[in-house]
């Protein structure tokens, strides 16, 4: 699958183009493409850049959190997965040594605790933040560290206030890298993420229906139009426990949507739910209102600019040939939130091919 074209392709703006590929490199997009090469044709279902997801754990080395690339990734339509700080500088070599076996494209944010998540309160001990660590682990894997990750929350940071938070953003500077900020149970305080976060930050979980989250009396906090104004980038960061069929609903209704849509998947929650895999939460921001073309960017474009991915996310010329092949299906399926409220959706996607790493996927049916 390095050289060929897919014949006829229909695009979300319902374009109909022939995008030819060589060497694994999107090399021309024309209304018809003749050539020699092997073609494809997905006739009536769409085609899309590859999806990605950038909240995942999928390293598997620790109990509380994990799981494998290959389980997350390519036969649920996704070309790439982002581990978001299940490794940090004491085990990122054992999970890069796992990812390049991984049919998936797989790259880590760095957790700025050194053991990465070993325990749930791996903030706890400020001793854990370690620069120089950091520093080392980011200049040894520039191609696969693409970010680092603080989890903000007080399960995970005990009597560490916001000094992690500050300390990331000390490190941010160094390493000149996109930052996650996980938010949860206060502390942290919601008022206090946003105020010391900037551009282009990203905040996740950003429908967790607790009491530190976006909603109060059932309207949104102020601090939510002061990120959005700062341009800070809104995740879903699905996971076990924070998305909420409501706190989503009251954000659309103000006008407030994400930038980017996560799963936060791991082995238990891909097993057992809420999330399962990504286009489940994908369903969900439909259900929710989202046009089906807001919720493709979510996880192409939008998901790439915001970890600085060149190559990957359009269908555009001289990008890497990852395709997402999928169709529009009209009948019922149940989908269920962290909160275990369960709704009846009319109309979801079900992807059906992926083309990743040169290479072909014809997926089974998605079970939500």
């Amino acid at each position: 699958m390095e050289n060929y074209v897919i014949k006829q392709a229909r695009l979300i703006n319902e374009q109909r183009v022939d995008i030819l590929v060589e060497n694994g490199i999107i090399q021309d997009i024309a209304e018809h493409i003749e050539s020699s090469y092997e073609t494809v044709n997905f006739y009536d279902d769409y085609v899309s850049a590859g999806w990605i997801d950038i909240h995942t754990h999928c390293f598997d080395k620790f109990e509380i959190y994990g799981d494998q690339p290959d389980l997350i990734g390519y036969p649920h339509g996704v070309c790439t997965v982002v581990d978001a700080g299940t490794a940090g500088s004491d085990t990122i070599d054992e999970f890069y040594q796992q990812a390049l076996s991984a049919k998936t494209r797989v790259y880590s944010l760095l957790n700025i605790s050194s053991p990465g998540i070993y325990a749930q309160d791996e903030l706890a001990d400020l001793n854990r933040l370690n620069k120089e660590a950091i520093l080392k682990s980011c200049q040894k894997y520039p191609d696969f560290i693409v970010g680092l990750k603080a989890r903000m929350s007080k399960s995970v940071l005990g009597d560490s206030g916001n000094q992690p938070l500050v300390f990331a953003k000390e490190m941010q500077k160094l390493v000149n890298l996109p930052i996650m900020v996980h938010i949860g149970t206060a502390p942290s305080v919601l008022e206090d993420v946003v105020d010391m976060l900037d551009k282009d930050d990203i905040i996740t979980h950003i429908f967790n229906p607790k009491d530190n989250g976006i909603v109060k009396n059932r309207d949104l906090k102020a601090c939510v139009f002061k990120a959005k104004e700062k341009g800070i980038l809104l995740d879903v960061g699905h996971g076990t426990d924070s998305f909420s069929f409501e706190v989503a609903k009251i954000a659309f209704d103000k006008n407030v949507h994400v930038d980017i849509i996560s799963s936060d998947i791991y082995f238990r929650n891909r097993l057992n739910g809420p999330v399962y895999n990504l286009v489940t939460t994908m369903n969900k921001l439909l259900y929710i209102g989202y046009m089906l073309e807001e919720v493709i960017n979510a996880v192409t474009k939008n998901a790439a600019k915001a970890l600085h991915f060149n190559n990957l996310g359009e269908i555009a010329i001289g990008k890497i040939a990852d395709f997402t092949v999928f169709k529009m299906c009209s009948k019922d399926i149940k989908l269920m939130d962290s909160t275990h409220l369960e709704v009846k959706s009319h109309y979801y996607i079900q992807p059906t091919h992926t083309i990743v790493k040169n290479q072909l996927y014809q997926l089974e049916e998605e079970k939500s």
